[in-house]
């Protein structure tokens, strides 16, 4: 004979705790937590449905896995009127879906359809506009910089997107949008060659994600650390903060932050641009 023990848990309790697991790089777990909770009330299902779907969407993007697409038709179901946060969810899934041409990473539109990129950027318009609060519009914001930059080719059009977002964040708003943020606006200093700059804001977003908890994204920036460090001369300090990011984010299971340690590693430059049109 077997008994069940149920113990009752705040809705909201329970979902923050599961989006810091898989902020952390626990996104078994936090599955696994979301998964275990059952319930008849169809509002609830339909948030503890919906953080599952953040979850996955958040491994597919460090692990490299597929597992995302399922559990965010899932999360449409749940909501048949329409949902901000579903509506954000399915953005940010067919943005990195668009990202990879045959199955290789490819910035501007070559090779792509004209029309989904589109409209893409018109439902990350419809996003920002739409926002219920100004941390959602900030990642809006952040992600029509994104489209707008590594679909469109355009850096210079998605500058001003990206700061929009850090105003957002900053001052304690929302800790990871403005590391966001501080990572791209980084990278546009690192291109331009002001090496001094992008430390500035890559460090300050490395502080931030750590903070925040986010190991996978503490790791991923810390590689770009590396990259300033290599290219001020200190080859054996970047190859040592390198191999501890592959060791670390192999053991979490960021299997693509892992791979792209060793690419450094072996002599890459994780900041180069992938091919674009002009190749």
């Amino acid at each position: 004979m077997t008994s069940e023990t149920h113990t009752f848990v705040d809705l909201d309790e329970l979902l923050d705790s599961a989006r810091e697991l898989s902020v952390a790089g626990r996104w078994e777990r936090a599955a696994r937590l979301l998964d275990a909770a059952g319930t008849d009330e169809s509002a609830a299902r339909a948030r503890i449905t919906r953080a599952a779907a953040e979850v996955a969407l958040d491994r597919d993007w460090f692990a490299g896995t597929d597992t995302a697409a399922e559990r965010i038709e899932a999360a449409e179901k749940e909501f048949p009127d329409g949902d901000w946060d579903t509506g954000f969810l399915r953005l940010r899934h067919t943005y990195g879906r668009l990202l990879l041409v045959d199955g290789t990473l490819r910035i501007g539109p070559a090779g792509k359809d004209p029309e989904a990129l589109a409209a893409l950027l018109d439902r990350a318009r419809e996003l920002y506009d739409s926002a219920p609060d100004a941390v959602r519009r900030g990642w809006a914001s952040m992600y029509r910089g994104l489209i707008t930059e590594n679909h469109f080719a355009d850096q210079a059009a998605a500058a001003p997107l990206y700061s929009a977002a850090l105003r957002a964040g900053d001052d304690g708003a929302d800790g990871l949008l403005a590391r966001e943020a501080l990572r791209h606006l980084g990278g546009h200093d690192h291109d331009s060659g002001d090496d001094e700059r992008a430390g500035e804001r890559w460090r300050r977003a490395t502080a931030l994600g750590a903070r925040a908890g986010t190991v996978p994204g503490t790791l991923s920036q810390q590689l770009l650390l590396a990259v300033l460090a290599r290219d001020a001369g200190d080859e054996a300090g970047a190859v040592a903060l390198a191999a501890e990011i592959a060791r670390w984010a192999g053991a979490i299971g960021a299997d693509r932050l892992a791979a792209q340690a060793d690419a450094f590693l072996a002599g890459t430059d994780p900041t180069a641009l992938p091919p674009s049109d002009a190749d």
